[in-house]
């Protein structure tokens, strides 16, 4: 099943498909977490979820959002921190992030996570990873600028069961991650030519960390360090 908008997150549609085509949506309590998600909590409240929470960590994304939803009665984006959330325990039947953890404060997000998923409930996260556990400076730059912290592959299974998830499956989507940079590269060339001088002023920063990236990855020799995962894991709270 192809999702009917594009995400513009690693991964692309490739998670969400995934999430669709096996998991069970239908009456349950979702929440997913981080900006650009809006098309995929549409998703989801589409295949019959009775309902779908989302949150974002910054007020921009928050306005975003509400842009992009603002006829849609039946989300309501919020702000939060993930890693303190204001829902009750055990509240969601399944939690869905798509490169939205895989930054230093992952351990706290994922202890949050297990304190509103509820017992045997679904875990779907997209896992920006490290192909190779040494890798050139260039691309620790590129993590740091970003506030990545990303796992080395070998790892990710074993993070997740020492915290009480049991694996379910771990696909490897990194082969959409050369799609995912030259869209953004793509855009933001569009982009720039249509700010004002003083917008480029404001977003340099953003726009100078979105350029590099995408050309470390296409043309530097990152994409043989980077990759993107999506794991299905249960949680078992017992």
């Amino acid at each position: 099943m192809k999702s009917k908008k594009e995400i513009l997150l690693p991964g692309g549609d490739s998670q969400l498909r995934y999430t669709l085509g096996n998991i069970e949506i239908k009456g349950k309590k979702a929440l997913v977490l981080g900006s650009g998600s809006e098309n995929i909590a549409l998703e989801i409240i589409n295949k019959e979820a009775d309902s779908v929470e989302l949150i974002l960590e910054d007020y921009e994304s928050l306005l975003i959002s509400q842009l992009n939803l603002n006829d849609i009665d039946s989300i309501t984006p919020k702000l939060m921190d993930f890693e303190l959330t204001d829902f009750a325990i055990d509240t969601f039947d399944i939690v869905y992030a798509q490169a939205s953890i895989s930054n230093t404060r992952r351990n706290k997000i994922i202890k949050e996570v297990k304190r509103i998923l509820k017992n045997e409930g679904v875990l779907i996260v997209g896992e920006i990873i490290k192909l190779e556990k040494d890798i050139p400076q260039f691309v620790s730059d590129i993590f740091e600028q970003s506030d990545l912290e990303p796992l080395f592959v070998d790892e990710l299974k074993n993070y997740y069961n020492s915290r009480s998830f049991e694996i379910q499956d771990v696909v490897d989507y990194t082969k959409t991650l050369k799609e995912y940079y030259s869209s953004n590269l793509s855009k933001l060339k569009s982009s720039v030519s249509e700010l004002t001088e003083n917008e480029k002023s404001y977003y340099k920063k953003l726009i100078n960390q979105i350029s590099h990236q995408s050309k470390a990855y296409l043309k530097q020799g990152a994409d043989k360090y980077i990759g993107f995962y999506t794991v299905e894991a249960k949680l078992n709270k017992r």
